[in-house]
């Protein structure tokens, strides 16, 4: 397991966006969650969450921590923290 965590740690981060619908991201550890609107990842270089219309992974290499996403992208944004899953409109309302 150390051998892994030692390839994944020393991967570098790389975004590559074409015309606006093409997305390669190398330096991906993990997959939070995603849908067709948006993904939420762990980079290391921080958390990435990537906004748009009909997105979807194209491929997936889980080993090299490359991600390739097909869609509209509107917006491309690192955070810190994890997820705020409380952020959510209702959840504000039902505080």
């Amino acid at each position: 397991m150390d051998k892994i965590d030692s390839v994944i740690t020393s991967l570098n981060h790389s975004i590559t966006l074409t015309e606006r619908k093409n997305l390669i991201l190398t330096g991906v550890k993990k997959i939070e969650s995603f849908d067709e609107e948006e993904f939420f990842m762990e980079t290391t270089m921080g958390n990435l969450t990537v906004k748009g219309e009909e997105l979807e992974i194209i491929k997936l290499d889980t080993y090299q921590g490359n991600v390739s996403i097909k869609g509209k992208v509107d917006s491309i944004t690192y955070s810190e923290g994890k997820k705020d899953k409380e952020s959510g409109l209702f959840n504000k309302l039902f505080k």
